[in-house]
């Protein structure tokens, strides 16, 4: 099959109009569908599959380091959400409010959850007494609802699925080891198991989450490059702990105040998984997350043995992958198509010649490429492909990356390389002035995305107004 060959002509091409694309995709490998509830989407069984396998891995991930899962109630009393002041400042543009309950009026309006802070803020206060009582390692798998007034699918919506992680800790050491391990877990999860290659950062005061002393993410850039902020941890101090009168025992026997993290990602990882590995074909899922791994498809099914062979494959194959066997009456040529769209990393192929030779066909979907294998040898050999199907994406969207970030010591040069080379990261010293950040996305149209961790500097002059510049940042368009 020749590698430029396009097997699917419903999809418009990423070059043509990359917005359009990413709705095609969405809608037509079946990851999702449009509500009668504006800006909602629904999750097909598909999408929802990728989204289960991200929450296996992750879930594994967090229990592994101590963590334990709980849940919250979904609404919030007014009065529980204005204890934070700066936290409710923060989120009062996105918070949908009820107000009613049946026919009569609530005493006390409630949100539903924007986040959770407040909620696990009060059951902390209630279970935290003494240093014994410390950490307290909770993560929340849950849907919010923010009341987004621009929406696309898995990128933004008003109510999305998501992990929050709440932790309270004796010091502020241990609380600050806590924000950082979070991060690199999901750093280590984006690029070993999707893919994608991300850079971990520190955000800026003016980009920092509501309530926070200190917000770290990782940031990804997209095919088209833009940059995906693609999760975030929160170091909180003990503000929190401060406003909701939050106090336990040390072991000196003095009445102190716990200090406390949050840490989540959400279903826009879906949305930057189609946007880094896709393609003019469909989707391309790493199979870490793919819902099924290998696809069998049968090649002149009717004749003799076909079916009972490929089903033998699926038999051999089915405890170690996710495998699924086409057996229907459409063609091969539709399948192939089909199971590009909707991203399956291996594909096999096996007809009347492969079985009188003990052979079968691997084809790899993020390069097309086919490699007739023995079939003796078929467990260890889709094994090696799968791992060069995640290799494969990950180097392409490292390229991607390295390509389209650009070195500028002023901003005309900001101007210059975006309009040359199009949108991507920019890396430009900054003086710590918010001004200046301000102004440097007025007037190149890139903000802030962050300052990045372990990167040496690359000049002593802010990009804006060439004073003596305190820090590295990574600048760029965002979705």
């Amino acid at each position: 099959m020749a590698n430029d060959k396009k097997l699917v002509e419903a999809i418009t091409s990423m070059d043509v109009d990359f917005a359009q694309w990413y709705t095609d995709i969405c809608k037509k490998a079946d990851l999702i569908d449009y509500s009668s509830v504006k800006g909602c989407m629904i999750i097909r069984p598909y999408g929802y599959a990728i989204w289960e396998n991200i929450q296996k891995i992750l879930d594994t991930r967090f229990k592994e380091l101590g963590h334990e899962n709980i849940y919250m109630p979904m609404f919030i009393p007014e009065s529980l959400l204005q204890k934070e002041k700066d936290h409710v400042a923060g989120f009062a543009p996105e918070v949908a409010w009820v107000t009613h309950g049946g026919s009569e009026r609530l005493t006390e309006r409630m949100c539903v959850r924007p986040t959770s802070e407040t909620l696990f803020c009060e059951h902390y206060a209630n279970i935290i007494h003494s240093y014994r009582d410390l950490p307290k390692l909770y993560n929340q798998w849950c849907s919010v609802v923010r009341w987004e007034k621009t929406t696309r699918p898995f990128l933004r919506s008003r109510e999305f699925l998501w992990q929050e992680g709440h932790t309270m800790h004796a010091t502020a050491e241990e609380a600050r080891a806590e924000t950082v391990q979070m991060l690199n877990v999901y750093a280590d999860f984006h690029e070993q198991d999707l893919a994608i290659p991300v850079i971990k950062g520190a955000k800026t005061p003016s980009d920092k989450f509501a309530g926070a002393e200190d917000t770290y993410a990782i940031e990804a850039l997209m095919h088209d490059g833009k940059a995906l902020q693609a999760g975030t941890s929160h170091y909180f101090g003990d503000g929190f702990a401060k406003a909701f009168d939050i106090t336990y025992t040390d072991k000196e026997n003095k009445i102190v105040h716990p200090f406390q993290t949050s840490w989540g990602v959400t279903t826009r990882m879906i949305g930057g998984i189609i946007m880094t590995h896709g393609d003019d074909n469909g989707l391309v899922l790493p199979p870490a997350v793919a819902p099924i791994q290998v696809v069998i498809i049968p090649v002149a099914a009717h004749k003799p043995g076909v079916i009972e062979a490929a089903q033998g494959l699926a038999d051999r194959l089915k405890s170690d992958f996710r495998v699924k066997l086409d057996d229907s009456d459409n063609s091969p040529g539709w399948k192939y198509a089909e199971y590009e769209m909707k991203g399956v990393p291996v594909r096999i192929e096996i007809g009347p010649h492969d079985i009188e030779a003990n052979q079968c066909v691997i084809v790899t979907r993020h390069d097309r490429e086919k490699t007739v294998v023995s079939l003796d040898n078929l467990e260890a050999a889709v094994a090696e492909k799968l791992q060069a199907v995640r290799d494969g994406l990950y180097a392409k969207a490292l390229a991607n990356r390295e390509k389209r970030t650009y070195n500028c010591e002023t901003m005309d040069e900001i101007i210059e390389k975006l309009a040359e080379n199009g949108d991507g990261f920019v890396r430009a010293m900054w003086c710590g002035d918010p001004e200046c950040e301000d102004k440097v996305k007025e007037v190149t149209g890139v903000g802030s995305r962050c300052i990045p961790l372990g990167e040496e500097a690359i000049g002593d002059k802010c990009v804006c107004c060439g004073k003596p510049a305190k820090q590295l940042v990574y600048w760029g368009k965002a979705y």
